[in-house]
């Protein structure tokens, strides 16, 4: 008599070779939420970070200001380099210096903004055009200092962007002692950096950049040589055009001489 069917009619029939997940997870689905815990932790460490970094922001400018030898002051608002002039006149260093100026922004027109500085901004007040972002700021400020032999600066800006820039001087000078003067206007509310979208939109991204900066000089030695910079900025970040023929006295020097503009 013939046998209908065997035991093996209910076997599952795959591919040859083909296994099934043990434990419900694959390999592909394991790393996926690797992935995904890597960055949700990641997103916490930001935030923390970000709230540490925003609650540190300084919401009132210095009663007193120590002396220093010299004070620098990097350009970003109008506020701050008034500021600056005040504190040269009110000898809380030799000299100072304006880094980051616009190459058509001239002394005279410094002079006419701050009429009562007039006499300082002829003696004592040195104009960088070439940097041209923070990274610059400090390459220029480095020079600047060892040229003159200064061991301490005040360092003027706005107080949110305090932080980084006291990063990139540090790493480009540190054997130079720096004192914070940061700039306070009423355009950036540091108390609400958790409720202001007005402000969060400032102190984020400000944020982002110094953990950027903080992280290159972890693998960079020398700002001056930096590749990440340019990387990061989209260029170098000190023009590559020679101090002397940058400005407006410059070119109108070179004018009167005969010679080329600076664009030539």
């Amino acid at each position: 008599m013939a046998m209908i069917g065997s035991g093996n009619d209910h076997l599952p029939v795959g591919a040859p070779g083909a296994s099934v997940p043990r434990g419900g997870f694959s390999r592909r689905r394991l790393l996926a939420l690797a992935a995904a815990a890597a960055a949700a932790v990641g997103t916490v460490l930001f935030l923390c970070g970000y709230a540490r970094f925003a609650a540190g922001i300084e919401a009132r400018e210095p009663a007193a200001t120590p002396r220093t030898d010299a004070i620098v002051v990097v350009t970003g608002g109008s506020q701050r380099v008034g500021d600056a002039i005040g504190l040269l006149g009110a000898e809380r260093g030799a000299r100072l210096l304006i880094s980051g100026v616009n190459e058509k922004t001239s002394r005279e027109e410094l002079a006419r903004l701050n009429p009562a500085s007039r006499d300082l901004l002829g003696c004592c007040v040195d104009l960088d055009y070439r940097a041209r972002n923070t990274i610059g700021n400090a390459i220029e400020t480095r020079r600047w200092a060892l040229r003159h032999g200064f061991r301490s600066l005040l360092v003027v800006t706005s107080n949110y962007h305090m932080p980084r820039t006291l990063a990139e001087f540090g790493h480009a000078m540190p054997g130079v002692r720096f004192v914070a003067h940061p700039v306070v206007t009423d355009q950036l509310d540091p108390s609400g950096w958790w409720r202001r979208w007005a402000t969060i939109k400032v102190l984020m991204p400000e944020y982002a950049k110094y953990l950027v900066a903080r992280l290159r000089s972890l693998v960079e030695s020398d700002p001056e040589n930096s590749h990440l910079s340019v990387i990061i900025g989209g260029r170098k970040p000190v023009s590559p055009k020679p101090a002397e023929v940058l400005g407006p006295e410059a070119e109108r020097r070179s004018h009167l001489r005969g010679g080329p503009s600076r664009d030539g």
